[in-house]
């Protein structure tokens, strides 16, 4: 991990830098370690500085991780739209929505933790500039799967979006266990078969969702 490069940011772009600096920290460590296991103290030490100087940049630990997430919401949407077409249709959605999530894990792991712990121990600002990120998110990509050919209008798009978010945040876990769930898997094969496999479960969740919402309207 590269050291800061200055003693102190004064100008404004040092300052952008030195944030940027701490984001990529903690990116690199959360990717490493798991959100969960990266603490304000080692996202300091990988960056060189004091956790002082950090909470000068960001306030607390949660904070450096919703802006993180923020950015993965952002870059989720973008995949998606750029892979949707006027005739995907609802299979095609369905296979976006679950193959980009599988190709985002880091986003996954935020998600999990997002509503866990990420949003308790930040400012009202903080938490305000991550939900309209989340909401507009959510609106784009229900304004594109309504274009998709999915027969779905953008509400219901959004709605299909915001469910297959939720699923993932809920499945990356249990697809991703911790070392004393992977020996007991290893262990007890009935039991590592109950374990929900990421992107089937997401694909039929998704494709029963697609095909139930407009059956409410």
């Amino acid at each position: 991990m590269k050291q800061a490069p200055f003693a102190r940011a004064r100008r404004p772009e040092q300052k952008l830098q030195r944030r940027e600096a701490i984001l990529d920290a903690a990116r690199d460590l959360a990717v490493r370690h798991g959100v969960r296991d990266v603490s304000l103290g080692g996202v300091a030490s990988a960056v060189g500085l004091a956790k002082s100087n950090v909470i000068r940049y960001f306030g607390t630990r949660e904070e450096i991780y919703l802006e993180l997430a923020a950015e993965e919401w952002r870059a989720w949407r973008d995949d998606v739209v750029s892979k949707l077409g006027p005739t995907s249709g609802a299979s095609g959605v369905v296979a976006t929505l679950a193959g980009t999530l599988e190709s985002r894990p880091l986003l996954c792991d935020l998600i999990g933790h997002a509503s866990l712990s990420l949003e308790y121990n930040v400012s009202l600002e903080a938490a305000r500039a991550f939900k309209r990120v989340v909401l507009g998110v959510v609106d784009d990509l229900g304004t594109a799967i309504a274009a998709s050919g999915a027969g779905l209008t953008a509400g219901e798009g959004a709605e299909l979006a915001g469910a297959a978010s939720a699923l993932a945040g809920t499945l990356y876990p249990m697809a991703n266990p911790s070392p004393v769930l992977s020996r007991l898997y290893a262990e007890d094969p009935d039991i590592a078969a109950a374990c929900p496999a990421f992107r089937p479960t997401l694909v039929r969740a998704l494709s029963a969702l697609a095909v139930g919402i407009p059956a409410l309207r």
